[in-house]
């Protein structure tokens, strides 16, 4: 049986029930070893992921805000020269006013003065609204520059974190995963496929588990003492059933 563990058995060859219950204890191992090399990266990649998108979104927010400033700052302009024109107009029309003919003149010029009068009120309204405006802006873009900096500053500690933990286990976790596949190919493709969906709806990733304490490593609900038997003797596979973890006990563990 030593030889099975140490030369793994050619994927056509046909295995007996004991190898294919070792085959799957080793790969289980194997696995779960891939899964403790990923857990010591938690969330770290998410939290990079998560930073990433809020720097980007904060740079457009800076963005856009500089872009309406730069339109309200236009509109300023805008709204100077209208006021210019406008003091311009009021001086020509008072100037008019002192070479008019009749009464209806001078009224006319009157109410044109008038109006120019009303569009500097509302020149100078609008300039303050703008200019309002681009001062809370520009406290904006302040605040959401301070806040950009320090997301930087949080993603560049993440990375270093993540790609540290990443140096130290890739090779490891690439031997690992060249290990999973050479003994997924061994395991017959039925065999395998169930393995894969144990463990896909296994909370903590354990599809193949021993028996502990007269009980199931997963669940640990206790199994009966018949039951207990057949797993020894290793005729059959035998899943719990309670969880449906394939079962095997220690001795075939430790081989």
């Amino acid at each position: 049986m030593a030889a099975v563990k140490n030369k793994p058995a050619e994927p056509t060859a046909e295995l007996s029930v004991e190898e294919k219950l070792r085959f799957l204890y080793m790969l289980q191992q194997v696995d779960s070893k891939i899964d403790r090399i990923r857990m010591l990266r938690g969330e770290l990649p998410l939290e990079v992921q998560d930073l990433e998108d809020e720097i980007e979104g904060l740079e457009t927010r800076i963005d856009n805000l500089k872009q309406e400033i730069k339109s309200l700052e236009s509109e300023v302009s805008a709204k100077k020269q209208e006021i210019k024109d406008a003091n311009t107009l009021i001086k020509k029309y008072q100037e008019q006013q002192k070479t008019v003919r009749n009464n209806r003149e001078f009224d006319s010029l009157s109410k044109e003065i008038e109006y120019q009068t009303l569009e500097i009120e509302l020149c100078e309204k609008r300039i303050k609204e703008f200019t309002q405006q681009v001062k809370d802006k520009t406290l904006v873009i302040e605040q959401s520059q301070k806040l950009l900096e320090e997301r930087k500053l949080d993603l560049k500690g993440k990375r270093m974190e993540l790609d540290n933990i990443i140096n130290e286990t890739q090779k490891e976790e690439e031997e690992l995963i060249r290990k999973s596949e050479e003994y997924g190919k061994i395991i017959e493709p039925r065999l395998y496929t169930a393995y894969r969906r144990i463990r896909g709806n296994a909370r903590n990733g354990l599809a193949v588990v021993t028996v502990q304490r007269d009980a199931c490593g997963g669940c640990f609900n206790k199994i009966p003492p018949q039951r207990q038997l057949d797993i020894k003797i290793h005729k059959k596979i035998i899943v719990c059933e309670y969880c449906g973890r394939i079962l095997v006990d220690d001795s075939l563990a430790s081989m």
